[in-house]
């Protein structure tokens, strides 16, 4: 798997909010200033040669829908965030979070009540 450029994220977003849809859907929840059709298009074509997208062709026309699920590019994308800024290592990770945001011992322990929650139940 590839990461996504910034172009290609936007419309996979789109595209993973509305299940499947037409260029002009996709085209329709992005903010304005809108792209060109055929812009969208292209970056569209792009997805699909990534396998990140697949048609269903109605004559002339194209239904797209999303193949690769937002949570297995999110895991793609964090490990890969992980490893090439953070050594590979979390803590490396939750320490940086911890300095950039100015979280104290109070708001960490809240982190990890949330963390022990969401590992205890699997359906959150």
């Amino acid at each position: 798997m590839k990461e996504l450029t910034k172009a290609e994220d936007q419309i996979m977003q789109i595209l993973w909010k509305i299940k499947r849809g037409f260029v002009k859907d996709v085209i329709s929840e992005m903010p304005d200033p809108k792209p060109a059709y055929n812009t969208v298009s292209t970056i569209i074509r792009i997805l699909e040669s990534k396998g990140f997208v697949d048609h269903y062709t109605y004559g002339k026309t194209h239904e797209y829908y999303p193949v690769i699920e937002r949570d297995t590019y999110r895991s793609f994308y964090l490990k890969n965030l992980l490893r090439n800024y953070f050594g590979g290592k979390f803590e490396h990770l939750v320490s940086f979070f911890a300095r950039d945001n100015d979280l104290n011992v109070e708001d960490m322990e809240e982190i990890l009540k949330h963390v022990e929650t969401n590992l205890n139940d699997p359906e959150k």
